[in-house]
């Protein structure tokens, strides 16, 4: 492919994160919020210049894909609509994570329909799973390819190894995968492997659900339907540490004119590997901000002292 994906479609480095819409429907979301305001806040969004709508089934069991599909069924083609296989749920909703070919092909089929399209513009595995070759997912994506039901395929929180197995099937245009000024160890090996081989690359974690804005703080309360009041990867200590790093940063930021958004938008795309940066927001004023975050973004001498204000914060 000549040149990355992603940058070709979008003139804005910015995803829309579809967990932030669905969740009240349960599994991965971050609080209710209604229709009406959902399909609002997608078509702002649409009208402010994003292109690219990230989602997959498990925000909210469906209703993220059900409310991009109603929201973008007239303007279909002027959005670029991403979603995933792999997690999935029985019908108690107990969670499962499989790529298995025929749970892949049944994921595929129902995202079509909840999109209210002929096709995909991007789908991805969403995780790696160690009982099935990834080859045989992929077979299933390619097959589909074929069938211009998608048109472009990807794979999120991959290795080198199942990218190199995937390749053998079919053309991996996107990766997408947690990055953040915590967590940002790919930039050592992945990412210099997806810019050599002009795969795009998009970020989730970017605010690393708040914390890296100051939204989130130690007494926060989250409503049931959001998932940081009950899932096992929201670690208190963790958060913990992570915000008493951060209290000496913020001043330093202050001094430069920065705000904890600019900062975390502008480390992730201060890296070259970096496309798009997939941020979640549920207002018109989150939206907004986020867009006049980018247009303020921190050089690299601050975002370097950042990172050494930051060096020892997991120690």
């Amino acid at each position: 492919m000549d040149g990355q994906l992603l940058e070709k479609i979008s003139t804005i480095p910015l995803s829309f994160g579809g967990a932030s819409i669905s969740g009240e429907g349960g599994g991965y979301g971050f609080g209710s919020i209604s229709n009406q305001e959902a399909f609002a806040l997608l078509k702002e969004a649409k009208d402010l210049g994003v292109k690219v709508f990230d989602s997959a089934p498990i925000y909210g069991f469906g209703l993220s894909e059900k409310r991009m599909g109603e929201a973008f069924k007239d303007t279909r083609e002027e959005v670029f609509l991403c979603s995933k296989s792999g997690v999935t749920w029985s019908s108690s909703r107990r969670v499962d994570m499989t790529n298995d070919p025929q749970v892949t092909q049944k994921m595929l089929e129902q995202t079509l329909r909840d999109f209210q399209s002929d096709y995909i513009d991007l789908y991805m595995i969403h995780w790696p799973d160690p009982r099935v070759d990834i080859r045989r997912p992929m077979e299933v994506l390619a097959k589909a390819k074929e069938q211009t039901k998608i048109r472009h395929i990807g794979l999120c929180n991959t290795n080198s190894e199942d990218l190199l197995k995937a390749q053998e099937i079919e053309e991996i245009e996107v990766v997408q995968s947690q990055f953040n000024l915590f967590e940002d160890d790919l930039k050592k090996d992945l990412l210099p492997s997806l810019k050599k081989q002009g795969i795009s690359f998009m970020s989730w974690g970017t605010l690393d659900k708040g914390i890296l804005t100051g939204r989130v703080y130690e007494k926060r309360q989250y409503e049931k339907c959001d998932a940081r009041s009950w899932a096992p990867w929201w670690n208190k200590k963790m958060n913990l540490k992570k915000m008493k790093a951060l209290e000496g940063v913020w001043p330093y930021l202050k001094d430069k004119g920065h705000s904890g958004l600019e900062l975390s938008l502008g480390y992730n795309l201060a890296q070259e590997e970096m496309s798009s940066v997939i941020c979640g927001m549920r207002n018109s004023e989150q939206l907004k901000d986020v867009l006049k975050a980018l247009k303020n973004l921190p050089g690299r001498e601050v975002l370097s002292e950042v990172k050494n204000l930051l060096s020892d914060w997991n120690d």
